[in-house]
């Protein structure tokens, strides 16, 4: 793994506490759990969540009755997700290993689902995204079900008006290079400003899933519109308002026009 995108993920909590804290990484988690619940297959089905970070889906998944196998490469993701899955001894971790989803140790045919919520962010080429796409095609079995997410290729601009980033000449050159390219780097080592990634348009998602062999069932955004909400902690943390919050996402979440303006990309393809 790249070692700056190794570093930036072994800060302690960085990744973990981005989902269970506030704000943007919140919404993300609250809606990605609404799409899961869509388009997965009902529990007990096998479910391998390739990039799975500290188990931010993989361990409420598995309470839910899925057998869950985490994979990940960064250790002390697979250290966190482990000693998290131990604190729900009545349905932990299937397991949770190391690894790589560009070669994926595991049997073809073998899981009814697949989640590559991760790793498409930080495969920088597009072979290598296409690898990590035909691995999961060759590990789910026919009529099985891969989701997997990319960072959408404006989303920097979104985050530096909302956050005022783009009032530094650094930052701005930065997203210059995003909208063009899709390649996001970060030479300021500042977390804040994310690492090595790379950023999808919408339909490039699109189109690399079909090349690896899925039908697209559908491309959704996660967060929509939602996230760039100035006061986005107080929509989420009252029942109703959160309620119509993410009832105007829903609406909203497969319109072509407006994919390009979440966070978060998920494209849902199925093995034929």
């Amino acid at each position: 793994m790249d070692a700056e995108i190794l570093a930036h993920y072994q800060e302690v909590g960085v990744e973990r506490d981005r989902l269970l804290g506030g704000g943007a990484g919140r919404l993300e988690y609250l809606r990605t759990r609404e799409l899961l619940a869509r388009y997965l297959p009902p529990a007990p089905a096998t479910v391998l969540d390739v990039g799975g970070g500290a188990g931010g889906y993989a361990l409420p998944l598995a309470r839910e009755g899925y057998s869950v196998h985490l994979i990940d490469p960064v250790p002390l993701h697979v250290e966190q997700a482990r000693e998290a899955s131990a604190l729900q001894p009545n349905a932990p971790l299937a397991s949770a290993q190391v690894g790589d989803a560009r070669q994926l140790v595991w049997d073809d045919n073998s899981v009814e689902a697949l989640l590559l919520l991760g790793p498409l962010y930080h495969l920088t080429s597009r072979g290598d995204r296409l690898r990590a796409l035909k691995e999961a095609y060759r590990v789910v079995r026919p009529g099985g079900v891969v989701a997997a997410a990319g960072i959408s290729r404006f989303a920097s601009t979104y985050d530096g008006l909302l956050r005022g980033f783009l009032e530094n000449p650094i930052f701005q050159g930065i997203v210059e290079r995003d909208v063009r390219e899709g390649q996001h780097r970060n030479p300021t080592g500042r977390s804040e400003w994310f690492t090595t990634a790379y950023f999808h348009l919408p339909q490039e998602l699109r189109d690399e899933a079909t090349e690896a062999g899925f039908l697209v069932e559908a491309l959704v955004g996660i967060e929509g519109p939602g996230w760039i909400l100035p006061d986005l902690d107080s929509w989420l943390e009252h029942t109703q308002r959160r309620s119509t919050l993410l009832e105007a996402i829903r609406r909203v979440d497969t319109e072509p026009s407006l994919l390009g303006a979440t966070a978060h990309i998920l494209v849902v393809g199925r093995r034929s």
